[in-house]
């Protein structure tokens, strides 16, 4: 998978997070030590701990790296000047791709984010919504615009389809006949159909 461990010439912190990632999707967030997690990525616990100050912070790590790529990803598609509706399609696609080139990161985020502190969880939670807000503006603007169903809460529309999103793991082979891009454009098909005014 993507987030497999690199080979040692990578930076330390990249080695760190691709070993804890791999680990904490493998065996889970609880049962991964350390002691695993350094042994994976061939470096010391000190080296670990001059960047990282505990699993916490991989865990945070893993689920902030996989956000700022697909919000980055999400705002240069939504700030173009494309139709609202090809916008729309291109967003959609795209987050199944970012996803399935990152499961291991995506899966330890659905899996084991709750088991951060409070605190981390809490700005975790916000980080998320404001990801599924700007992707559901772009619902809102179609609406607005006409070209997409009014009749259908936006916000519902953007849990349903994250929701299939979310569950992309439990299925999911990499060997398998389906690639990451035939799935993001069959999702994004499925989200625009759910919408056409026309029915």
């Amino acid at each position: 998978m993507a987030t497999a461990t690199r080979g040692t010439a990578a930076p330390v912190q990249e080695r760190l997070l691709a070993a804890a990632s791999r680990l904490f999707a493998e065996r889970g967030f609880a049962l991964t030590s350390v002691q695993e997690i350094v042994e994976r990525a061939g470096v010391t616990k000190g080296a670990m701990y001059h960047y990282y100050a505990s699993k916490d912070d991989l865990l945070q790590q893993i689920y902030t790296r996989l956000l700022d790529v697909q919000s980055a990803r999400l705002e240069a598609i939504a700030g173009t000047d494309l139709p609202v509706r090809r916008r729309l399609r291109a967003a959609a696609a795209d987050v199944v791709v970012s996803t399935l080139e990152n499961l291991d990161d995506a899966m330890v985020s659905w899996r084991s984010m709750h088991m951060l502190p409070q605190e981390r969880l809490a700005q975790v939670r916000l980080e998320r919504r404001r990801y599924h807000e700007r992707f559901r503006a772009l619902i809102e603007q179609g609406q607005a615009e006409g070209v997409l169903r009014t009749d259908v809460s936006a916000d519902l529309a953007t849990h349903q389809f994250f929701g299939g999103v979310h569950h992309l793991g439990s299925w999911y082979h990499a060997d398998g006949e389906l690639t990451p891009s035939s799935i993001g454009e069959t999702f994004a098909d499925l989200l625009l159909r759910g919408l056409d005014p026309s029915g």
